[in-house]
């Protein structure tokens, strides 16, 4: 059982709590709390539930035993879930010890639990309070002991002080972390950050920060990989972003649960919301290898807010899912994991995590996503990686993939998701995207020969490319731009999305027509509107001349000019790459999947790091 921290927000509170209105426990440490008089109070919540059926699944456990200390009087009720949501009481313990602490164990069987269910407790209380000292779902059964090295890559040195100090106040995290690798790829140094002394003198010597170049995430989280595989002999690896707000008993419960597996497997972690910290963002994803993009996985809840749905009354949360990769905002790899299927692809960053734990699973290891076990990250929601720079590495890299693990023949899906995907930018008026995206494809028709190269290559190839289009110039504000000429009731009516696909088509040829006329004179230095970042979809802007479009973070806004010649250049390009692409499908296959164990090895590797 563990409580919020002092620094937490009270939004957290629901992830530890399930209090019912006009209760409020009285949490005096993160192990303490005090449930006050005439109350019922459940454990049943993301942070203190335990989720059985992942346990039954894929570990040796046969039976946990919930072990408390408590003092006061009222009763603990013990509750289990089934697959679909329903509630069955399982045991009860009434406490009558008011001064004294006292002991409690129930123990609860593991059988029913192989499609889904969570167990938890409840207290309630009469006249008198009852305190928790300490509660824990345990095994008699003997795990073996195993230590972790933690892999950190991080271009953000605050925030990775941040989680170096979260590591370094738990000494039951320190317990079980025997290093620390920070991969220190950024222009300000750790080492150089306030705070750093601090986390440093509390990690002490399990902390080794490693300056390099910018290797992107791929070369930053391998190196974190590579050092604990060649300079440590710990059983566990665990990968970590660097800007997340950690929950330090998440590295605990990750730890126990890969201690505990059947077979080896890759254990990952949860993502929730770091801008509202009550909502679980990502329950587990998968890879679809028909349509080669990652979605999440059947079954898995998106978005759950536990501050309006608590876990109790969310029948979906209860049905155990099944992932076939984990991002690596925390992640854990057994050593076994990585001597069989060796290190990252150096793909810099985009689809590493997802393509490495397909290789896993084809050597044998499954990848399962714990519930219980998460960080706070951002969500990728409010990113706009898919037309930035970032859109490079999803097309380059989503293509390597696609190259080395589906088993199917995909050219049709690429090639009609690509070029309907590069005729909505260009009507965008996305030209830096489309543009990014045909380097990525051509530099994927090159072969893999040049891999480890665009791992210090590819950006500022990409920020150069970028550089030449209005539209990736970010500025402050629309207020830098004359008022807007455009008619607003017009472009309201224009917002509404096409559903019939008689309709789609009909506004698609007359968006493809104004963007082969010339563009009206005035909208070269004037914008025809504003359009929020919601609102940049193709059926809209297709029609305009130019508009000044929000980024996804709020943070500024692009001009963007509609260029005639830019749209037949990038469009006469693209069908010229997509034709290449399908026609040469076949040897690029061969080609990856003959590189493959070069691309992987310790030795290459190794290369690129004693190169700086």
């Amino acid at each position: 059982m563990i409580l919020p921290r002092d620094e937490d927000p009270l939004d957290v509170r629901p992830l530890y709590l399930d209090e019912p209105a006009n209760t409020h426990c009285h949490v005096s440490s993160r192990r303490a709390v005090t449930v006050p008089k005439s109350a019922r109070v459940s454990f049943a919540a993301y942070f203190n539930a335990f989720p059985a059926s992942y346990w039954k699944r894929w570990t040796v456990v046969e039976e946990v035993v919930l072990r408390l200390t408590v003092r006061g009087s009222g009763r603990i009720d013990v509750y289990r879930s089934k697959p679909t949501g329903d509630i069955v009481h399982l045991q009860g313990h009434p406490v009558r010890s008011p001064r004294a602490l006292s002991e409690l164990e129930l123990r609860v069987n593991l059988t029913p639990f192989e499609d889904g269910g969570w167990i938890w407790f409840d207290v309630f209380t009469d006249d008198s309070t009852l305190e928790i000292r300490e509660a824990a779902w345990t095994t008699d059964q003997e795990l073996p002991e195993q230590k972790m090295a933690i892999g950190m890559t991080t271009m953000r040195p605050v925030d990775a002080v941040i989680a170096l100090r979260a590591l370094g106040d738990d000494q039951a995290v320190l317990d079980v972390v025997h290093k620390v690798f920070v991969a220190d790829q950024g222009a300000q140094k750790v080492r150089d950050t306030e705070g750093f002394a601090e986390a440093a003198e509390l990690l002490g010597d399990r902390l080794e920060v490693i300056e390099q170049d910018n290797l992107g995430g791929s070369g930053g989280f391998t190196r974190g990989l590579y050092e604990a595989m060649e300079h440590t002999d710990v059983p566990q690896v665990m990968l970590m972003d660097d800007d997340i707000r950690l929950e330090p008993d998440s590295i605990l419960r990750a730890n126990a649960f890969t201690r505990a597996l059947a077979q080896p497997a890759i254990v990952g972690s949860q993502m929730l919301n770091l801008q509202a910290r009550a909502r679980l963002h990502s329950m587990g994803e998968v890879v679809d290898l028909h349509s080669c993009l990652w979605r999440a996985a059947p079954g898995a809840v998106t978005d759950h807010d536990f501050g309006e749905e608590p876990l109790r009354e969310t029948e979906e949360l209860h049905t155990r899912i099944n992932a076939t990769y984990n991002g690596w905002w925390m992640c854990t790899f057994p050593r076994e994991v990585i001597e069989r299927t060796g290190l990252p692809l150096p793909l810099f960053l985009k689809w590493d995590d997802a393509e490495y734990s397909l290789r896993a699973q084809e050597h044998g290891f499954p990848t399962v996503t714990l519930p219980g076990s998460a960080v706070w990250h951002m969500p990728w929601t409010d990113k706009n990686d898919a037309t930035d720079w970032t859109a490079y590495f999803h097309v380059r890299n989503r293509l390597i993939m696609a190259a080395l693990h589906s088993p199917y023949d995909v050219r049709s899906t690429l090639l009609k998701q690509g070029l309907k995907l590069s005729l909505r930018h260009l009507l965008s008026m996305e030209y830096s995207t489309v543009a990014v995206q045909q380097k990525a494809i051509e530099d994927f028709l090159a072969g893999p020969a040049k891999l480890f190269d665009s791992l210090r290559g590819a950006l500022p190839e990409i920020r150069e490319l970028r550089s030449k289009y209005s539209d990736a110039q970010v500025l402050p504000s629309a207020r830098e731009f004359p008022p807007p000429t455009f008619d607003l009731v017009r472009a309201e009516q224009l917002l509404k999305p096409p559903v019939n696909p008689v309709v789609i088509a009909a506004r698609a040829s007359k968006a493809l027509v104004h963007n082969l006329s010339a563009p009206e004179p005035s909208a070269k230095d004037r914008p025809q509107i504003n359009v929020p970042a919601a609102n940049a979809r193709w059926f809209l802007l297709g029609n305009l001349d130019s508009a000044t479009v929000s980024n996804a973070d709020g943070s500024g806004v692009a001009f963007r000019r509609r260029d005639p010649q830019a749209f037949r250049e990038l469009a006469t390009r693209a069908v010229r790459n997509y034709r290449r692409l399908v026609r040469e499908w076949p040897r690029l296959r061969r080609a990856y999947r003959d590189a493959l164990p070069e691309l992987t090895s310790v030795e290459s590797w190794r290369k690129v790091f004693e190169n700086g």
